[in-house]
């Protein structure tokens, strides 16, 4: 993922947006996010305060236009109608796990606060290689248990789950042939995670795939991003993508059973060729394999929006926001800011309304553990999918209707269904779909139930106004109320 601290504070006279700034026109991000990132980076750098208004708040009066889907990063042509994104598209909902040596450290260097994301430590506090590497005798994760883990997932209502395989850093959770830099050679654990992981899934029936970084390797020599071991001059990208990628990328398409999808990051350097090369393998060992897009040059099978990005509107092409449930991806000892069950859900059916895939990440300790609170979160978002079943999990993008609090998702198996998606359910049970918001999209419905628990009947009336919909004066859900229109 994107040191996004690096990203917002690079230059301390520019007004600070989401994520480097995105403009509402694009996108919108998670403010909590933004803010605690904001006083956590001026903790650090006294400098930035001038960027903070008394009350707090953020200068965003001239953002940086960043759209929500980066260039190259889109869905390459004719995915859009591939059947083999079906079950991504009916799924919604997955797992991310970012778990690595920098849960070692944990945010902390010889006991000094490292600002920015976990497993970026390496690369902030520019660790040598020679200091770095050693962590790996130190991994010892003796209380990872990939059946828990899973467990975890399926209670949550996750579909898939995604783990980093190799991340920036360069060390590699599976018995890779080609490096000494694993789990199984350079760790006391010698055990293979990701053959755990891939077991697990396939015992709880849950979908497996894996983040490869392939682009930055602080670790190799050719790989991108370390620029104080290596010298850049003399870097052999090529070759490092091509006699070690590619060999890497075989070995886990081709050792560990059925893989959905590879999650491929921070393309900067790939070529056209490259992209095309990695594409194009991964189909060739396993063609429903999904590639994400950030291979590159637009050659994804679905689109990669930023990290805890939203769009604003709905797009044309099938995305995946990959989001955190703190503020970090790796584990950071500092980091205890969970969000909540009900901003799981809402993200969820936000995300869903609009053609987009939920990832949602967990950072384990170095021991193993995914931290409590993340795993209660997740546990809430599940009871809540439990019980509401109907209107998320195999469902497209809905209408945009426009009203703050209300999404919309339609049925996969019936157009004429669609599913509206109610946050904040009004004290005397009504709310109004204005005519200019509807106009063209609800054009169809005559009748509204809720989706889910009783399927109650409630009484829609339509004039020159709009729609109205009445029901009861209590929410019939807390969370997110689900009503059925056609």
């Amino acid at each position: 993922m994107i040191d996004r601290t690096a990203v917002i504070f690079m230059s301390p006279p520019t007004p600070l947006g989401c994520a480097g700034s995105y403009p509402p026109a694009h996108t919108h991000c998670d403010r909590p996010l933004l803010h605690h990132r904001a006083r956590q980076a001026c903790d650090h750098y006294p400098h930035l305060h001038h960027l903070f208004r008394p009350q707090g708040d953020l200068r965003m009066t001239t953002p940086i236009p960043i759209p929500a889907i980066r260039p190259g990063q889109g869905q390459r042509p004719g995915a859009e109608t591939d059947p083999r994104l079906d079950w991504w598209r009916d799924a919604r909902f997955g797992l991310f796990i970012h778990w690595g040596l920098y849960a070692i450290p944990a945010g902390r260097w010889h006991g000094e606060f490292v600002p920015g994301i976990g497993e970026w430590i390496m690369h902030r506090k520019r660790i040598p290689v020679a200091q770095y590497a050693p962590l790996a005798a130190q991994f010892n994760p003796v209380d990872f248990d990939a059946d828990a883990w899973v467990r975890l997932a399926s209670e949550a209502g996750q579909k898939y789950v995604v783990i980093t395989a190799k991340h920036h850093d360069g060390f590699c959770l599976w018995d890779s042939h080609v490096s000494d830099y694993t789990v199984t050679k350079a760790s006391p654990f010698k055990r293979d995670i990701i053959r755990e992981l891939s077991d697990a899934c396939a015992r709880h029936g849950l979908l497996f795939g894996f983040y490869y970084s392939q682009t930055q390797d602080w670790h190799h020599p050719g790989g991108d991003g370390n620029d104080w071991d290596y010298d850049d001059a003399t870097r052999d990208f090529d070759g490092y993508v091509e006699n070690y990628v590619v060999p890497q990328v075989r070995e886990l398409m081709t050792g560990y059973g059925p893989i959905c999808l590879i999650w491929y990051d921070t393309p900067k350097r790939m070529t056209a060729a490259q992209s095309k090369r990695l594409t194009d393998l991964v189909h060739e060992l396993q063609p429903n394999c999904l590639v994400n897009g950030r291979v590159g040059n637009n050659m994804g099978d679905y689109a990669e929006a930023g990290d805890n990005v939203i769009p604003n509107d709905t797009h044309d092409m099938d995305f995946e926001t990959p989001a955190t449930i703190n503020h970090t991806w790796g584990y950071k000892t500092d980091d205890t800011d969970w969000k909540s069950p009900a901003e799981l859900v809402h993200k969820l059916v936000e995300l869903a309304s609009k053609g987009g895939n939920y990832l949602l990440n967990v950072g384990p300790t170095a021991t193993g553990i995914i931290p409590e609170a993340s795993a209660e979160a997740l546990r809430g978002a599940g009871a809540w999918l439990a019980s509401n079943p109907v209107g998320t999990y195999h469902t497209r993008r809905g209408p945009s209707l426009g009203v703050p609090g209300i999404w919309a998702t339609r049925d996969a198996a019936d157009a004429h269904r669609i599913y509206l998606h109610v946050f904040d359910w009004p004290t005397d049970g009504k709310f109004h779909l204005p005519a200019d918001h509807v106009a063209g999209k609800l054009d169809h419905v005559k009748t509204a139930a809720l989706a889910n628990g009783t399927h109650a009947t409630l009484a829609l009336h339509r004039d020159a106004s709009g729609i109205t919909i009445t029901g009861p004066h209590d929410a019939p859900d807390r969370i997110n109320t689900v009503i059925v229109v056609q």
